[in-house]
């Protein structure tokens, strides 16, 4: 009986693949023949609820469709036994970078104590809560911080952080700025790097900021007091 019945099983899981591969080509074909405009598609995926298709494409961006790719849905998947959003779920597994990912050439760095525990850090130096995150954070000893310039407020913020990055020290122009108050002082110089963060916080869904990342790829947006930093700093293992 078990050769027979390890045919049937695979006999069904080809079926399966096979349906499953023609469902796929139908939604593809529907969707470019009527969506001429949309980018080219990644991947489609069955989601948990019945007869909705998820489809990914620009590697990060989905929306929603029937078996036939004649309709669409954007907006947001809510399981709600378990009160979960899993489109918010989804995006955050898609756009989760990996510490050794990050552009650190692109940022500089802020050292204090022993600097072995690492976290970087996008922010905009116009951005308030930046600015108190930054005191909040100077309590915190022995860590390494790769602060990424990501002006997204404002034309000044833009132009702050070129000076900033041109500065002679960078780390003390941006705490100058940060803590104290002190502007920074006009430089210039091959600011290229400021752009190349605002182009990877798009791709990275980097939306506000200060935005950090720590060792372990996990991802905090928003200010988070010292106690809170200390605890993510200590569970933090890359």
């Amino acid at each position: 009986m078990k050769p027979i019945k390890s045919l049937l099983l695979a006999v069904l899981a080809t079926l399966s693949l096979t349906a499953a591969l023609a469902q796929d080509a139908t939604i593809r074909k529907n969707l470019a023949e009527r969506l001429p405009n949309l980018p080219p598609i990644d991947e489609i995926s069955k989601t948990p609820m019945p007869g909705v298709f998820e489809v990914r494409f620009n590697q990060t961006e989905i929306f929603y469709t029937d078996a036939e790719g004649n309709y669409v849905l954007q907006g947001s998947m809510i399981d709600t036994k378990a009160r979960v959003d899993l489109t918010e779920q989804r995006l955050d597994k898609l756009t989760a970078i990996a510490f050794k990912d990050l552009p650190l050439k692109d940022a500089f760095t802020i050292v204090r104590g022993n600097g072995k525990r690492k976290m970087a850090v996008f922010e905009d130096p116009n951005c308030g809560y930046c600015k108190r995150f930054e005191r909040d954070l100077m309590q915190i000893d022995n860590v390494t911080v790769h602060v990424f310039l990501y002006p997204i407020l404002s034309a000044d913020s833009g132009e702050k952080s070129r000076h900033i990055w041109c500065a002679q020290d960078k780390g003390k122009t941006f705490l100058d700025w940060m803590v104290r108050d002190v502007t920074p002082p006009a430089a210039t110089c091959d600011a290229s790097a400021v752009a190349r963060n605002f182009e990877f916080g798009k791709k990275a869904r980097i939306t506000g900021t200060p935005t950090i990342f720590f060792a372990d790829g996990s991802r905090v947006p928003g200010a988070i007091g010292a106690d809170r930093i200390e605890k993510m700093l200590a569970s933090a293992k890359p």
